[in-house]
């Protein structure tokens, strides 16, 4: 058997590679609203401004594309910030008796 070892340079000293980490963001999430036929209009705009601090004037556009897409994006977060406003949006939403379901999808 050979007393080649790949990991030993020629000195009889253990050779080594350097590396740079491989690190990589964390993932974001898009938060969500869905479209239902029962909730007003002006409850949906006063939870994108409420949850998701939106003027009134951009909180009215995406409440429109909700209405005419089915879908509208509220903000994109981490995981645990979209969590949370998944989480705040919908109990908001049942205490005031409307269907409005909020969701998160990986951006």
């Amino acid at each position: 058997m050979s007393d080649f070892d790949p990991l030993k340079d020629n000195d009889g000293e253990l050779a080594l590679q350097e590396t740079k980490p491989q690190l990589q963001r964390p993932p974001l999430y898009k938060v969500i609203l869905l479209n239902d036929d029962f909730t007003p209009m002006d409850f949906v705009v006063e939870v994108l401004m409420e949850f998701f601090n939106m003027s009134e004037d951009k909180a009215t556009q995406v409440m429109l594309q909700v209405h005419t897409q089915g879908v509208g994006v509220c903000g994109t977060y981490s995981k645990d910030v979209a969590e949370t406003k998944v989480c705040m949006v919908n109990e908001y939403s049942r205490e005031h008796h409307h269907p409005l379901m909020c969701s998160m999808e990986i951006a």
